[in-house]
């Protein structure tokens, strides 16, 4: 008979957290979540599990977090911003971003040196670079607090791995999206106007620049990623990516034809709604993820759109 795992997921209530909580559960482990807000029991998509109240600035406490669950796997998906507040709030920005990752580190080698540990990066960190596509030997020129933020994390997951011998990867996570994401993210904002349009509720959604491209993936094989890095024998790096890219007006095309709309007649640009000028495609090589641990992306871009269109129906149809 085997011994059931532990892990301990930061950031559990978000996108990412719900979907490795259900991966997590589906194969047997006991999960225990944080958050910074509140603590019982509580459903994460479909799964239930167990929440501790944890604030992620506080030494101590992650400490003693680690040390009384003593997990086997920890994942630190918690993390501050939203792609509108890259530049916001610095000094919060790296103390959860970044110094909460050398705590949960720092508590592994002193109070849990079984536990296997992922820091979720982001493309963020390659913003600057002149190379596309970006992989784990690309340089390393984040634009912003955020960036900034999870490169330092990335540094010291590597000090820790090489230093103290850490069983510790980081997952470089390329934009990746799903139902489950924020309304106030462009994918989703899309996904609830094309269903919002189409039920007769709106008739129109303003955009920022249409040709911006993203290397996009969905969010469940994302999370497939980052629990395949901690079956692993060593602790790495991994880009975690399609290597392929679409436009936000591709996003438009195929959640727009799935409710039989023509995007162009309902969607406005509003150039203040554009980000940063893009120096650099962001598309990640995947081909580390593919030949080391035989990650490959279950479900296809525009499929994942209309998956998205589809539980923005449903809600409304429940919202009335």
């Amino acid at each position: 008979m085997s011994v059931q795992k532990t892990a301990l997921v930061t950031g559990i209530a978000g996108q990412d957290g719900s979907y490795l909580a259900e991966l997590l559960c589906a194969r047997g482990y006991r999960v225990v979540g944080t958050s910074h807000a509140r603590a019982g029991t509580v459903e994460v998509g479909s799964a239930r599990v167990d929440v501790l109240q944890l604030d992620l600035a506080d030494t101590a406490a992650v400490a003693h977090a680690v040390a009384s669950v003593s997990p086997d796997e920890i994942y630190n998906l918690a993390a501050r911003a939203s792609s509108a507040q890259l530049f916001d709030e610095p000094l919060e920005t790296a103390e959860i971003n970044g110094l909460a990752t050398v705590r949960f580190l720092e508590a592994i080698r002193r109070h849990a040196p079984q536990a296997r540990f992922c820091q979720a990066a982001s493309s963020e960190i390659f913003a600057g670079t002149d190379t596309t596509p970006q992989d784990e030997s690309t340089a390393i020129v984040p634009v912003n607090s955020y960036g900034a933020a999870k490169a330092y994390g990335l540094h010291m997951v590597r000090m820790y791995r090489s230093r103290h011998g850490v069983h510790a990867s980081t997952a470089i996570l390329f934009n990746h999206e799903s139902p489950r994401r924020g309304e106030h993210y462009v994918t989703r904002k899309i996904s609830r106007a094309a269903a919002m349009i189409a039920a007769g509720r709106a008739t129109e959604v303003e955009l920022g620049n249409l040709d911006s491209r993203r290397d996009w993936t969905y969010a469940g094989d994302a999370v497939d990623a980052m629990w395949r890095m901690l079956q692993h024998p060593v602790g790495d790096d991994y880009v975690v990516a399609t290597g392929k890219t679409h436009s936000v007006r591709d996003f438009c095309k195929y959640a727009f034809e799935h409710v039989g709309l023509d995007y162009a007649r309902h969607v406005r640009v509003n150039p203040a709604f554009s980000g940063r000028a893009e120096s650099v495609e962001l598309r990640g090589n995947p081909a580390k993820l593919v030949a080391q641990l035989g990650w490959s992306p279950s479900i296809a871009f525009p499929e994942m759109v209309r998956m998205m269109v589809d539980a923005d129906l449903k809600l409304l149809e429940h919202t009335g």
